[in-house]
């Protein structure tokens, strides 16, 4: 059967809007909920900031130029830390009952590096030594954070997204200095792969990856351990899908972001949505009925910047993309 999920982010900015967040996204996507970001209540609540509240055994603070390496934790990072909790607190109230597949996501170790400033100023990207004391530091985090969802969900099975939007950068040396004159070095990829290693490796049996970035390296991503990929359609090339079709062919987790993160001016049917997925495996030699329990339908990415109204018309999207995937909608076989 293929299912619906949701990138991550939601659109809100107060304790009540998370709530309705919660009670909406274990509704609207039942098979795969997620544990939703609501980055509109500040940077302390951002992907990266929620984040790094997952990591004790490092400090952060809030500069100007962003997160910053410090030797204790500052009052944003606390801060970070109490929303992290309340949010988990919530889901702990709301899914007292739940015994699904439960999401939840973090930023993988790349995008912090390239994110996240070291105590003396520019990206910790700039330094093999930090970044590499990061990434382990936040795979502890990521370990740590599981458990944590575990104590307060009797889940059947946590699925980890580690987003990782920065990695084409970082791989191809695009990422700016702190100057904006120049760009930090190539990471290379063995280096790249070690770290997301660790990461991958704390985030218990079925790791995901989600990009919405051109060029990811959907190939060294699963030879790092990820056990499903999620992307945006719409920026996945030739090469892209090929390595999707592999890890479906793998029997591994394949994540499609096919739905508009904001209301365009003309709503996609779920017909046309479904049209395009087909499509899509067609291309590939791949058939509907041997991959659909693999398929994951979602929106194109976060839906932070979506209006209440849209972020649940597309989760009502993705569950009926999914359910027709299924073959519940014969109509829509027979049209092809």
């Amino acid at each position: 059967m293929t299912i619906a999920s949701g990138v991550g982010s939601w659109p809100g900015t107060d304790a009540e809007e998370y709530a309705e967040a919660v009670r909406v996204v274990l509704g609207e996507v039942p098979d795969l909920p997620y544990l939703p970001e609501l980055p509109g209540r500040g940077v302390a609540a951002g992907m990266v900031g929620r984040t790094l509240a997952t990591i004790s055994n490092l400090g952060f603070d809030l500069q100007p130029a962003g997160w910053r390496l410090t030797d204790s934790s500052g009052v944003d990072h606390r801060r970070a830390r109490s929303l992290l909790a309340q949010d988990l607190d919530q889901l702990e109230e709301q899914g007292q009952d739940f015994r699904g597949v439960l999401k939840v996501q973090l930023t993988g170790p790349w995008t912090l590096a390239a994110t996240v400033e070291k105590p003396r100023g520019d990206k910790v990207l700039a330094d093999h030594g930090a970044r590499r004391e990061l990434a382990q530091a936040l795979a502890e985090g990521v370990a740590a954070h599981l458990a944590d969802v575990r104590r307060r969900v009797a889940a059947e099975h946590v699925v980890v997204q580690v987003d990782e939007p920065a990695l084409p950068a970082v791989l191809s040396g695009a990422v700016p200095t702190a100057s904006g004159f120049g760009k930090h070095r190539a990471v290379h990829p063995p280096e790249a792969s070690e770290a997301l290693e660790w990461v991958l490796d704390e985030a218990g049996t079925e790791p995901w990856v989600h990009s919405c970035a051109a060029g990811t390296p959907w190939a060294l991503l699963r030879g790092a351990g990820a056990r499903g990929l999620s992307g945006d359609l719409s920026v996945l090339g030739a090469d892209d899908l090929d390595a999707f079709a592999e890890a479906l062919d793998a029997g591994e987790r394949v994540a499609l972001g096919v739905v508009p993160v904001t209301e365009p001016e003309t709503v996609p049917s779920e017909q046309g949505l479904t049209e395009r997925v087909l499509r899509v495996l067609d291309v590939l030699g791949l058939d509907p009925d041997a991959v659909s329990d693999l398929l994951v339908v979602t929106p194109a990415c976060g839906l932070a910047g979506a209006s209440p109204a849209w972020a649940r018309r597309a989760s009502d999207l993705c569950r009926a993309v999914g359910r027709n995937l299924s073959g519940t909608s014969d109509a829509v076989r027979e049209q092809r």
